[in-house]
């Protein structure tokens, strides 16, 4: 019986997207897994906004429904927003490392910013209804 051979670099044709895995060097474990943990925090987050979205047209009594309205789509696009900047940023920063360039920075203040504001909106409408 013969063993296998464990060839020194992990095959790349199964993984997906093969464009990002293609080139450059396998980094460290821990930074790819510390890379995916954000990526999944972030999609955590879009989710959450999504479901506070649902939530408030399906459960919010009274109040103007044309604010309410408003808020739903503002949470809806927050939500879909934050899942694009998650693949992305996922993205950059595991091709980043394979290359061994610096890490990018793609910050979104805005979108935190859209996001506390509807936060703080929604609030305010399910208090004051």
């Amino acid at each position: 019986m013969t063993t296998p051979k464990l060839s020194p670099q992990p095959r790349t044709e199964r993984r997906f997207p093969h464009w990002l895995y293609a080139d450059g060097d396998e980094p460290d474990p821990r930074f790819s897994l510390a890379n995916e943990r954000t990526f999944l925090a972030w999609i955590r987050t879009s989710l959450a906004l999504l479901a506070g979205a649902v939530g408030l047209h399906a459960l919010a009594p009274g109040g103007q429904p044309a604010l309410r309205s408003v808020l739903v789509v503002a949470l809806l696009t927050c939500g879909a927003l934050g899942a694009v900047v998650a693949l992305l940023r996922w993205l950059l920063t595991e091709r980043a490392m394979r290359l061994q360039r610096p890490l990018p920075s793609l910050a979104v203040p805005g979108l935190g910013l859209l996001a506390g504001v509807a936060a703080i909106a929604c609030a305010l409408l399910l208090v004051t209804r």
